[in-house]
């Protein structure tokens, strides 16, 4: 776990958001109030809770586009790419502009790996914010270097627990689920799913497991712990 704090669909977020689509869509001289706006993400909210249930995903466009379509049918059709993109850049930046905090021992611990030659990618779920703009955020926080490849769900249409996304990850690497080692702090997510793709897992976490979840390998309360357990694990 690189980045704690607000969700990608933190309140905060939401709020810009319509805010941000209220005055994009009024000055390409389309109506569409707060009000209409907030209930249109309501509506992609249960749209994408249904799609993510089946552990898959879709692009942050059409994120976009099912906001317009709740809002009038006809709207996503009827925009100009121009405006598009613009309401795409809008529905993306909200987390670059509000950061989540970071994990104060990750640049030291990922870095520690690096210098051992341990290759190492990001496997990860989006919420509303794309990957492209969570490479941004990783940049921003110089962590980004430190990876060799990153998947995000939106881009690899698959999303974690379901074995593909981590098993996209270590092809790109070539790398084999023997002997990766994937670290996370969600039991289901992580944990469930790194196992059932063949591979053993860290667990990033300070309170107990989901109760009857399969453990990890190993537990720990922060990333600056993360070499030492590595090196456990190498040695096994």
């Amino acid at each position: 776990m690189v980045v704690d704090g607000p969700g990608a669909d933190d309140h905060r977020y939401r709020r810009a958001r319509v805010t941000d689509f209220h005055q994009i869509l009024a000055a390409a001289g389309e109506r569409a109030t707060r009000g209409q706006l907030e209930r249109a993400f309501e509506a992609t909210a249960a749209w994408l809770g249904r799609i993510w249930s089946q552990h898959r995903d879709v692009s942050v466009q059409d994120h976009v586009r099912a906001v317009l379509s709740a809002v009038d049918p006809a709207l996503s059709d009827r925009i100009s790419p121009p405006i598009l993109a613009a309401l795409v850049a809008a529905y993306a930046r909200p987390v670059l502009v509000v950061p989540p905090s970071v994990d104060d021992g990750a640049r030291a611990a990922l870095e520690a790996l690096r210098a051992r030659e341990i290759t190492l990618a990001v496997v990860s779920n989006i919420m509303r914010t794309p990957g492209a703009t969570l490479r941004q955020l990783l940049a921003h926080y110089g962590l980004l270097d430190c990876f060799a490849h990153t998947v995000f769900s939106d881009e690899a249409g698959v999303r974690k627990p379901d074995p593909e996304i981590f098993l996209i990850a270590l092809r790109a690497v070539g790398g084999a689920p023997e002997t990766a080692v994937h670290v996370g702090d969600d039991t289901v997510l992580d944990v469930q799913g790194a196992r059932a793709a063949g591979m053993r897992v860290v667990e990033v976490r300070s309170g107990p497991s989901a109760a009857g979840a399969p453990g990890a390998d190993v537990t720990i309360p922060r990333l600056a712990a993360l070499p030492a357990v590595i090196a456990d694990l190498e040695a096994r």
